[in-house]
């Protein structure tokens, strides 16, 4: 590996590759999403029943993320990318398949399995790459991959399924993880585990109520961005009333405000995480109950489905507060994270369902939003009171 870091033109095909690979998970996690109306159309189900879909992906996640850590633990890295992709490229080609949406769900759990495993594989990949002082840049380069498919990727799924299928996006997302198959074994070069994980230190994180706190921001808060997100195409042809290609402008528009509230959020971070993180937690309660009301107007909606998006940002400073508090147990933090970051993905489809099938308009989801936000800013007032006790300047650390 030391080789391949002093050549930068030997790393740049095996970071594009996982990176690949990462654009791959994007889309199937992300893209389902946007056609849900698509999907509730094609089963005659109703669209709170659809969701179902959204939160086997996210269960599929909360599972394979730990099982995976433990089962690869020796084993190449390589092989293990190599394994994750076969997976996402058989998961995704029987969801295109589904003739059910029992089954489709089933299919949608397998789908999720690598995903922890392969963001965490792909990372600790480019992090032995890289030169001294280009690790965090190096696996930024890796991760860009599902920044690229939230602008990019999603927009184009969306408008493919609308024109197509959704089936067709399905089997697309398939061939293109065949691909990355391909590429693996072509260009990433092989990494084996020299060290394994020391389970028991691994393990041992948990026992820390700080992780647990500051995790629990994630695991509640986030749950406000997909209760939104999961419900804004049927919230833009049954509210909004505008035609379908502006449900990929949307999806756009929230990858763009990822991307930039990635960089904003992680800029201000940099003084002060901890009270960055709970004024964007408090800004995003205002932004769910305003969605409410946005929810009318084409443009509106825009603008606030961008400043939905940039609370996504959060996530990078939470990781990096949650490797603050605890100097061990990285690898557990990564699939801790992961599943936070699922289960919420699992909650907030699974509770705006819940008041839509109680007879809510979909714009009214906006609502049950602001309540997981604000469950996430109570989550976040636990670690500061947690971080006070240790430390006498808090929202400086």
């Amino acid at each position: 590996m030391s080789a391949s870091s002093s050549n930068p033109s030997a790393v740049v095909w095996p970071i594009f590759v996982m990176a690949l690979g990462t654009f791959v998970l994007g889309l199937t996690e992300f893209s389902s999403m946007s056609m849900l109306p698509l999907i509730a159309e094609t089963y005659a189900v109703t669209p709170s029943m659809a969701g179902n879909v959204i939160s086997g992906y996210a269960i599929g996640v909360v599972i394979g993320a730990p099982s995976f850590m433990l089962l690869t633990n020796k084993t190449n890295r390589r092989t293990s990318l190599i394994i994750f992709a076969a997976m996402m490229c058989i998961a995704n080609g029987l969801s295109a398949i589904a003739s059910s949406l029992p089954e489709l769900v089933f299919y949608r759990v397998l789908s999720g399995l690598p995903h922890g495993a392969y963001f965490g594989t792909a990372l600790l990949i480019a992090a032995s790459m890289a030169p001294t002082g280009k690790r965090a840049s190096y696996m930024s380069m890796v991760f860009a991959g599902l920044t690229i498919a939230t602008i990019v990727g999603v927009p184009m799924a969306t408008l493919i399924g609308q024109n197509m299928s959704w089936r067709v996006c399905m089997a697309l997302v398939a061939a293109l993880a065949f691909i990355t198959i391909a590429l693996i074994y072509m260009f990433v070069p092989s990494s084996p585990v020299t060290t394994p994980t020391n389970l028991r230190e691994e393990f041992g994180v948990l026992k820390n109520k700080l992780v647990w706190s500051i995790s629990g921001i994630i695991f509640v808060g986030f749950g406000g961005v997909f209760c939104i997100y999961t419900y804004l195409a049927d919230t833009i042809l049954n509210v909004t009333n505008s035609p379908e290609v502006t449900i990929s402008v949307a999806m756009m528009m929230f990858g763009i405000g990822t991307t930039i509230g990635n960089w904003f959020i992680s800029k201000l971070a940099d003084k002060s995480p901890l009270r960055t993180t709970g004024i964007a937690l408090l800004c995003s309660v205002g932004v769910s109950v305003i969605y409410v009301f946005a929810a009318s107007n084409i443009w509106w909606l825009y603008l606030t489905v961008f400043l939905l998006g940039a609370s996504v940002g959060l996530a990078a400073v939470i990781q990096s507060m949650l490797l603050d508090v605890s100097p061990t147990g990285h690898a557990m933090i990564g699939a801790l994270v992961q599943c936070a970051f699922n289960t919420a993905n699992a909650i907030g489809p699974m509770l705006g369902g819940a008041i839509l099938a109680s007879g809510a308009s979909f714009n009214e989801t906006g609502y049950v939003s602001a309540m997981l936000f604000f469950g996430g800013f109570i989550m976040w007032a636990l670690s500061y009171l947690q971080l006070r006790n240790r430390n006498p300047a808090p929202a400086t650390s």
